[in-house]
């Protein structure tokens, strides 16, 4: 049994919280507009979370990585739960207010941090991508 878990980065101000549509009924839901915002600076609005230039940024802040520390400790907990339970879906959100630096970057750190792990596969979806400047 694998348990599937889909990660979503999500904008507040557009789409919202993503729905479930595993019918399990949610699961995190990570706010991260309490943290630095590289979208305020004119240098990175035409890039994302994926992009190097708003990685360093993010990276000049503990409280960023204090704050993905905590959120992976949380989802941990609960995958090795989940695993043990023979759960199949696991929903992890993380929301902006545009869905472009803070929550893909978070989104993706937590990728990395879970990728490699038995018994789990994972998907990726940032929400907002066809929002992104191109």
């Amino acid at each position: 049994m694998t348990l599937a878990i889909r990660i979503y980065s999500f904008g507040y101000r557009r789409s919202g919280i993503p729905a479930d549509s595993s019918e399990n009924g949610g699961g995190f839901v990570f706010d991260c507009r309490g943290l630095p915002n590289p979208g305020r600076e004119e240098i990175y609005q035409s890039v994302t979370g994926l992009d190097a230039p708003v990685q360093e940024y993010l990276k000049k802040f503990p409280v960023v990585q204090a704050f993905a520390d905590s959120c992976h400790s949380l989802v941990q907990l609960t995958v090795a739960n989940y695993l043990e339970r023979q759960f199949t879906n696991l929903m992890v959100s993380f929301g902006c207010t545009g869905g472009q630096h803070r929550s893909v970057y978070q989104a993706e750190l937590l990728r990395t941090h879970l990728q490699g792990q038995k018994g789990i596969s994972l998907q990726v979806i940032h929400t907002e991508r066809s929002q992104w400047p191109k």
